[in-house]
């Protein structure tokens, strides 16, 4: 079942149990898929809607430092309860160890060495974490390790 499928008929089963708020969430995350396939004219892929669902998280998370800053603590559990929602449709997320051994192979496979060069890890480093890892953290761990 595609991702897509999966939203649907979540969609359709928080329906039948009446809950409204994660049905609110997942017709916003359908309409941002929508959105992006009238725009590109065809229907996207896996790897294509799961771009849009970490964007969304991203975009809820960096809306959640701003709530916590203003004190608005309504604001963030619901923030907090989006995430949840959305996050439950990405793939299981690396832990810190887990980018760390991969950025070293990468490192490695590309020969890099010094942070001039960043930017050819990360080329070589994303594809390998998309979706897996959010891209600030991979980011900070290759600019650690070639220091």
């Amino acid at each position: 079942m595609s991702l897509s499928e999966r939203l649907n008929e979540d969609m359709k089963q928080s329906m039948r149990n009446q809950d409204k708020f994660k049905l609110s969430v997942i017709r916003m995350v359908r309409s941002a898929i929508k959105n992006v396939e009238i725009d590109m004219k065809r229907t996207l892929d896996d790897n294509e809607v799961l771009d849009i669902l970490s964007r969304e998280v991203k975009q809820r998370k960096d809306s959640l430092q701003e709530f916590q800053k203003a004190g608005r603590e309504d604001l963030v559990d619901n923030l907090k309860q989006e995430i949840d929602i959305i996050t439950a449709y990405l793939p299981q997320q690396l832990t810190e160890e887990e980018i760390n051994v991969i950025v070293q192979q990468t490192i490695q496979e590309t020969g890099a060495s010094s942070k001039a060069e960043i930017g050819k890890v990360m080329a070589a480093l994303m594809p390998k974490v998309k979706g897996r890892a959010d891209g600030k953290l991979v980011n900070q761990a290759v600019q650690k390790l070639l220091s």
